[in-house]
């Protein structure tokens, strides 16, 4: 495996700048949630279900699996628990930061999808009969056939948005993003042939699938809900990733892109600034230069930090 030294850039020496050069992305986060709770408020579309659309729709209607308040705490705070654990090991809050930030993006962007196609799409779920005639007794319009429920507003309303899981595209983002994090972290594709890596990087993954299963065994969901939700939340989750981490099979996998970027900058500032103005904004002396590299087992240096010593030569 790759001998990496990092600075210790921690949370109390670069957290603020770090906080304060991604001021507009926290406040896009918080843009986010408040649209998502938009969309939890509004009717969505009720699509028309006539008599004869029933026979698939009475599935029994019964408690979830998966309570909608555990969802969060697979698709963010066990990731999370995660990043934090490697910063405590590395010490690295470019990495911590940037990873934190992607997650957030990746479950906050997947749920405003999730639910503005739940709401424009309004299909109906397999207990549907159920959640519009509590009773079990079916009363239609007597022209169009259409349902005339005689349940709870707040029961009905949720019956309405099935296509796609919620649970399914919140627990992909995020477990989809630690997939990715993790691969980039234990070297995956390091062209060793170390099985186990791939061990630890589809378990999240599992998990993930685990929890879309859950919701067709509970008939909350038809398999296309689930099939779309965890197709949408692993899609943003790998965008998310890759905005802010090269891809795993990079030899500059293990970083984020800030981290490699702030060093050459540093770099091609050494030979033109005196040695008490070369620190960027970030705090990276050219000594820290140094700390960082990459000695791969075939002797291939990182092409990123390569660049930055032979900068550093000029």
């Amino acid at each position: 495996m790759a001998d990496i030294q990092l600075g210790g850039h921690t949370i109390r020496s670069h957290g603020t700048h770090m906080a304060k050069l991604h001021m507009h992305d926290w406040l896009i986060l918080m843009l986010l949630v408040v649209i998502e709770v938009g969309l939890n408020v509004i009717e969505p579309f009720h699509r028309f279900v006539g008599e004869g659309m029933m026979e698939d729709l009475k599935y029994p209607l019964q408690d979830n699996t998966i309570p909608i308040w555990a969802v969060p705490i697979i698709a963010i705070l066990l990731p999370l628990a995660v990043i934090i654990i490697y910063y405590f090991i590395r010490k690295d809050v470019f990495d911590l930061h940037q990873a934190v930030l992607g997650l957030l993006f990746a479950v906050l962007v997947t749920a405003v999808l999730t639910d503005s196609i739940k709401d424009a799409v309004g299909r109906p779920r397999p207990d549907f009969f159920w959640r519009c005639f509590p009773n079990g007794k079916g009363v239609f319009d007597p022209i169009t056939k259409n349902v005339m429920c005689t349940g709870e507003k707040s029961v009905i309303r949720e019956g309405h948005k099935s296509f796609p899981s919620g649970h399914t595209s919140w627990s992909f983002a995020g477990l989809g993003f630690l997939a990715w994090y993790l691969s980039g972290k234990v070297r995956v594709f390091d062209r060793r042939g170390h099985v186990a890596k791939l061990c630890i990087v589809f378990l999240p993954l599992l998990i993930a699938a685990l929890v879309g299963v859950s919701r067709v065994d509970d008939y909350w969901h038809h398999w296309q809900d689930v099939f779309a939700g965890g197709i949408l939340g692993l899609t943003v989750a790998s965008f998310c990733y890759l905005q802010f981490f090269p891809p795993p099979y990079d030899i500059d996998g293990w970083g984020p892109h800030v981290y490699f970027q702030t060093l050459a900058d540093s770099a091609s500032g050494n030979g033109t600034q005196s040695s008490s103005s070369n620190i960027n904004c970030l705090g990276i002396r050219p000594a820290e230069l140094e700390n960082a590299y990459i000695q791969s087992h075939n002797g291939v240096v990182s092409p990123m930090l390569n660049g930055v010593e032979s900068g550093r030569r000029y």
